[in-house]
């Protein structure tokens, strides 16, 4: 579930809406990813397809997943920086850096080209985040 600081944030920025889209279920269905965790919650219940915040613009999965080339994009990722099945792109990676779910942990992974990128191939980056509303907290700058 949403963390309550998230959720009122949201509501209160006109970017929460709790009507259900099965289409959006389905997405996050066919990511493998359980409809009560904070990111699936996160992408069927906002209303924008992009959100502003600290050093990007955050995807809506779902809508993405719909309405572009999302599955091609994450893909193609996924390939060129050599990550882990499990991790799904938040965003589209521009100006050399990008965020990563893990599906598999709930962890959120930044990565950068170069050093960053580099320890993270070496297993000397760990994921930033956690969870899903902790990373959502500090892309919000809710803490």
């Amino acid at each position: 579930m949403l963390s309550e600081k998230v959720k009122n944030y949201l509501i209160e920025n006109g970017m929460y809406d709790d009507t259900e889209d099965e289409t959006y279920k389905k997405v996050m269905s066919d990511l493998g990813i359980n409809l009560e965790t904070p990111f699936a919650q996160f992408n069927l219940y906002t209303n924008q397809t992009t959100f502003s915040g600290n050093r990007a613009e955050l995807y809506n999965v779902c809508w993405f997943a719909i309405n572009s080339i999302y599955y091609e994009q994450m893909e193609s990722m996924r390939s060129v920086f050599n990550l882990p099945e499990e991790y799904i792109p938040l965003d589209s990676f521009e100006g050399e850096g990008g965020f990563f779910y893990n599906r598999r942990t709930g962890e959120v992974l930044e990565l950068t080209l170069g050093k960053v990128y580099n320890d993270f191939q070496q297993g000397k980056l760990k994921p930033q985040w956690s969870n899903f509303n902790t990373f959502l907290e500090w892309f919000f700058d809710l803490s």
